[in-house]
């Protein structure tokens, strides 16, 4: 059952529910100024490979917090001009709070909240409603990020079966390379994933999420390409101009 926390318990759950972190960390705070603690716990998820989805709004981040969260890799920052609400979720479990992830805020305001617990049968249906709309804010925010080139988005429908791949043709004559794998595949930026690739990013479907390899070079991104970003930023010129991009 939904448990009440105070400022102090928020702030204490919170920690435990970035640090106990699986595969899905997302992170809803208007304002930002992250505690010596909670960078520390970002880098270190940061380090396994794992991503965060940061969502802010109502101002510009200042410098020291922009190139603190830029620098890690597997951090997805994201701005929501409309942005009000304060919610932190990992696979489990979900902070619904006034607390926003700013340092002032936690040691000297009074807050309060509500802990949810997917894996309690009682807030197994609160839990999945809450996280629909943490979804919903998330794909409505713009990616933060300068000079980002114009992102793609493909459909599950755009994708065919093995079979019917083989025959298709493709949108460009050039050769592209499977961002996730890095295997020979026709090039287009709208489905920049072998088939099999595809099926599997398909089961999060999240665009933002990074991957290996850069669509037109079929180089090495470490994290820098993703299905809304399939070229790497150094290609992206090149690309343009040969496929008309």
């Amino acid at each position: 059952m939904a448990k009440f926390i105070n400022t102090r318990k928020a702030v204490s759950e919170i920690e435990d529910l970035i640090k106990n972190a699986g595969e899905r960390l997302i992170l809803v705070s208007p304002y930002l100024k992250l505690s010596k603690d909670f960078k520390e716990l970002l880098t270190y998820r940061n380090s396994k490979d794992k991503i965060t989805t940061v969502i802010f709004g109502k101002q510009e981040l200042n410098p020291d917090e922009m190139k603190f969260l830029q620098g890690l890799r597997f951090v997805i920052l994201k701005y929501n001009e409309d942005l009000h609400a304060k919610c932190y979720v990992n696979d489990d479990k979900m902070v619904i709070t006034s607390l926003n992830l700013y340092e002032f805020s936690m040691a000297n305001n009074k807050e309060m909240g509500v802990l949810i617990d997917k894996n309690d049968p009682a807030d197994s249906q609160l839990f999945e409603d809450a996280f629909k709309e943490v979804d919903y804010i998330n794909q409505t925010s713009q990616r933060f990020e300068l000079n980002a080139p114009k992102p793609t988005f493909i459909k599950q429908s755009d994708y065919k079966s093995s079979k019917e791949k083989s025959n298709a043709i493709p949108t460009t004559n050039g050769k592209g390379f499977c961002i996730r794998t890095g295997v020979e595949i026709p090039f287009n930026v709208e489905k920049p994933l072998s088939y099999d690739a595809y099926k599997k990013w398909n089961e999060f479907g999240d665009p933002d999420y990074p991957e290996r390899f850069c669509h037109y070079s079929g180089e090495p991104a470490n994290g820098e390409t993703s299905v809304s970003r399939p070229i790497l930023r150094k290609n992206w010129k090149k690309a343009k101009e040969q496929f008309d991009l």
